[in-house]
């Protein structure tokens, strides 16, 4: 069993497509140690106003665990997320169904 989350983070979309190029470097960094957390897939999108990062793991403490390392929360403020507003956290049980591709 897997879990599938969406992280809506408020920020500037502007910044944070810009740091993907300018930090591609921590982006890929941090990727590693997310895979070494329980990491399965992770993705990021962009909408008005907000990064969306839609990610499966393991188990819901792992993504828990990794995502509250305080400078993981520093970087995300340093490439457009709105420290000063919460991320909207959903959690779901993966599930398989006979249309998955």
């Amino acid at each position: 069993m897997s879990f599938i989350i969406t992280v809506k983070i408020p920020g500037d979309t502007s910044a944070f497509t810009k740091s993907l190029e300018e930090r591609a470097d921590e982006y890929r960094e941090i990727s590693g140690r997310g895979r070494a957390a329980g990491a399965i897939h992770h993705q990021f999108a962009v909408g008005d106003g907000f990064i969306l990062v839609v990610d499966e793991w393991e188990s819901a403490d792992a993504f828990q665990k990794f995502f509250s390392d305080p400078e993981l929360k520093t970087f995300i403020g340093s490439v457009g997320g709105d420290p000063n507003a919460a991320p909207e956290v959903t959690f779901a049980e993966s599930i398989d169904s006979p249309d998955r591709f």
